[in-house]
């Protein structure tokens, strides 16, 4: 099957990053990244659960911190977890393009979903400056990143517009150019990140994160070379022979 056809088999919500829960190392990352501290307001937007803002507070000082997500079954367990532990945050049941984030420094903001995405730059854009949107694996769209730890990416208000996407991955990676050891680097990179105790399909995805760096930044004409690495080809095959997995018509 083809790539896209595979991807089609996986449940909405897992591509959209809706039902992955970050592990708390990451988040823990994530915080020190960002130089979350004690004079921040911070939210997590599609929390999932209370952890962010726990650790937000307990461990990062935070002034305020403060979790939305849609999800009305998460949003209760949340509250329930946040009494019984007598936490000082808040967790919101809503919809993130409703929400109120006007008083925001910090915030975390990992969705694939362009709608929400568009929806949230418009208010992201009229926060006060300096302001603090840290992203998964990519930044927001047409932005440069102003500070990068891969997979987290910090964009700050007001944003920096990239002339093309050439321009903003190349940011991204600090690099000249795309090469497979890159590709391979900054998808494990991703895959640690998001996993958690769990990792019997880490190189699994790896793979799969490796070859569509890769084969995006040939797309975008900023690999180090033309011609096919050997290791590109060989996952291709292993993708195509074990998985059945295609990934050979992206190329042509």
């Amino acid at each position: 099957m083809k790539f896209e056809e595979y991807l089609d088999t996986l449940p909405k919500n897992l591509l959209s990053g809706e039902d992955v829960q970050l592990p708390e190392k990451s988040l823990r990352e994530i915080f020190k990244f960002s130089n979350l501290g004690k004079n921040d307001i911070f939210f997590h937007l599609g929390c999932n659960n209370e952890k962010g803002i726990e650790i937000a507070i307990n461990e990062f000082k935070v002034k305020k911190a403060i979790g939305i997500d849609n999800n009305l079954e998460k949003i209760q367990n949340a509250q329930k977890n946040i009494k019984e532990k007598n936490i000082n945050a808040k967790v919101i049941h809503q919809n993130i393009e409703e929400s109120d984030i006007s008083d925001a420094t910090v915030i975390l903001f990992w969705f694939t979903d362009e709608n929400i995405i568009n929806e949230m730059i418009k208010k992201f854009e009229k926060l006060k400056p300096e302001t603090k949107i840290i992203t998964i694996w990519g930044p927001l769209p047409n932005c440069l990143p102003d500070k990068v730890n891969f997979p987290y990416i910090i964009n700050k208000i007001p944003f920096r517009k990239a002339e093309n996407l050439q321009a903003q991955l190349l940011e991204v990676f600090g690099v000249k150019c795309i090469d497979f050891v890159t590709a391979w680097e900054f998808a494990e990179r991703y895959t640690k990140s998001i996993s958690g105790s769990e990792v019997k399909n880490d190189r699994f995805l790896t793979i799969i994160q490796t070859l569509i760096i890769w084969i995006n930044a040939k797309e975008l004409g900023v690999v180090c070379t033309e011609e096919i690495p050997e290791s590109i080809k060989t996952y291709i095959s292993i993708m195509k022979m074990h998985f059945d997995i295609d990934f050979e018509y992206l190329l042509k």
